[in-house]
């Protein structure tokens, strides 16, 4: 039984006291290398390494005996020192970045408390947190009343939308399986995200019925080609059901007319899903909410605070607009062990069987914790920092020799090609689209290598590579758009 006092030795070999010891000074070197190199701008964005390299370095073998302190202290320092640091300053090649350390903190706590929030037995503050910050997220999409959970990710509440909508059109689904259904038809636009088609595959409807809407030059959904894709599908024999509207693109960060496809679903009776993952956390900002305007129509809405908001990974609510308890009739399964009806308690706040996961880490804690820090107002400046630094770097874009916009941002979101000095000139040449597509991958395996920066790029819609920036981080500043620019010039200019 002394293991159990803290002064003798676990079953694992340790004692109470040592393993409490190795913690603060892990805490130490977590601190040190996470936090404070991670956000100094003089420091290195990743320390690349091959992972021939990488794997020596780690020494990732595990054996049947167990390593000294130091060893162990040693370990926490080196996947600190090789992993990428997204909090810092130069790193802008996610949808998310940055670092909020009230957020942290409550990732910390959460953490240690290793709780599961599916009763509430088991999580009674995070319980009622989360309906707390699920009443408040609802509130600002427009909704008085509706339902909600926190899930792992926008592409798992993209998969929510999806089968909540077939269960809400075809009940029958959930006892009969596949053998009830009609062929379905899903509609999204050409440019939305890849867990649409994912999430048609997962559920069996299948990626030939999700029909790929045109977006005009913005990136943005086209109503009039969606409403000839749901007569093309009926003609096909296909039953409508589904349409995903999408609010900031992943590459341009375009936002659908929602107004206009609510108009074509309510025609139609169709559901309306907005995936706002990305762009969501403009509602909070007076001067750009308008992107989203008639998000109040849908009948469900993704939202990733982890994005915009720098909450920290992951945290990501599905809302519905649905009063009828739609999410705990769609995927309950009422395991007698977790949700018995003879607790003492109320049993609605038993949540779990909302969800298709059984164990489900708490979420809501980092977001109520920060929000509760900054406020509302604290909030709305970030967002409304990041589009003015945005737009000043693709005025700086416009000014520079050099370096050319795809599009004007109407988010946060930045394409731009680099063309160095040997390419400037030479755009009808018949090689020049290849060589241009070159440009960006060769840069960004510099700025890697060296540790300067991280940027991504990609093509889309025929146009060859081109850088796309995240400006979110609520680190930084104009400085720091300079010199992405400037970087980008230093290690491109010889190409």
């Amino acid at each position: 039984m002394n293991g159990m006092n803290g002064h003798g030795p676990d079953i694992s070999g340790f004692s109470h006291a040592k393993g409490q010891y190795f913690l603060r000074e892990a805490f130490k070197v977590i601190f040190e290398e996470t936090i404070c190199k991670s956000t100094d701008v003089n420091e290195k964005v990743c320390d690349w390494q091959d992972p021939e390299q990488l794997e020596q370095l780690l020494d990732l073998e595990l054996r049947d005996s167990g390593e000294s302190h130091d060893q162990l202290l040693s370990r926490v320092h080196d996947v600190a020192k090789y992993s990428v640091k997204t909090n810092h300053p130069r790193f802008f090649n996610q949808l998310f970045s940055g670092i909020d350390y009230h957020a942290l903190a409550g990732r910390l706590l959460t953490e240690t408390l290793n709780t599961s929030q599916y009763t509430y037995e088991v999580a009674p503050v995070f319980v009622l947190m989360e309906d707390v910050v699920l009443t408040k997220l609802r509130s600002m999409v427009g909704w008085l009343s509706g339902d909600g959970i926190f899930c792992p990710g926008g592409s798992i509440s993209n998969i929510f939308g999806m089968n909540v909508a077939r269960y809400h059109a075809f009940p029958e689904v959930k006892r009969q399986g596949l053998w009830a259904l009609p062929r379905l038809a899903v509609f999204t636009s050409q440019d939305s995200h890849y867990s649409v088609k994912k999430a048609a595959s997962f559920l069996g409807i299948g990626t030939d019925n999700v029909f790929l809407v045109k977006t005009d030059q913005s990136g943005s959904m086209d109503p009039e080609d969606l409403e000839g894709k749901i007569k093309l599908a009926r003609s096909q024999g296909a039953v409508p059901f589904y349409v995903n509207a999408t609010s900031g693109t992943t590459v341009r960060g375009a936002f659908d007319p929602l107004d206009s496809i609510a108009d074509i679903c309510e025609k139609n009776g169709l559901w309306m899903h907005v995936d706002a993952a990305w762009g969501g956390s403009v509602l909070f900002s007076k001067k750009h909410r308008h992107l989203l305007k008639g998000i109040e129509r849908a009948n469900s809405v993704t939202w990733n605070p982890h994005k915009m908001l720098s909450t920290g990974l992951q945290c990501s609510v599905f809302l519905v607009r649905d009063t009828t308890n739609l999410l705990q009739k769609c995927h309950s399964a009422s395991a007698t062990y977790l949700f018995q009806q003879d607790k003492f308690y109320d049993m609605s706040l038993d949540t779990g069987d909302k969800t298709i996961q059984c164990g489900r880490k708490v979420d809501c804690l980092k977001l109520w914790l920060m929000w509760k820090a900054v406020g509302t107002k604290g909030l709305t400046e970030r967002v409304d920092k990041a589009f003015a630094l945005t737009r000043y770097l693709a005025e700086e874009i416009e000014k520079r020799e050099g370096f050319q916009l795809l599009y004007k941002p109407q988010f946060v979101n930045t394409c731009f090609w680099y063309i160095p000095p040997s390419l400037r000139g030479k755009e009808n040449s018949a090689d020049y689209k290849d060589r241009l597509s070159q440009v960006a991958p060769a840069i960004k395996e510099r700025m890697i290598k060296q540790g300067t920066m991280m940027v991504g790029y990609q093509p889309l819609n025929g146009q060859v590579n081109f850088f796309r920036m995240i400006v979110i981080s609520p680190h930084i500043s104009q400085r720091d758009m300079d010199f992405c620019l400037d970087e980008i010039e230093r290690l491109g200019k010889d190409l």
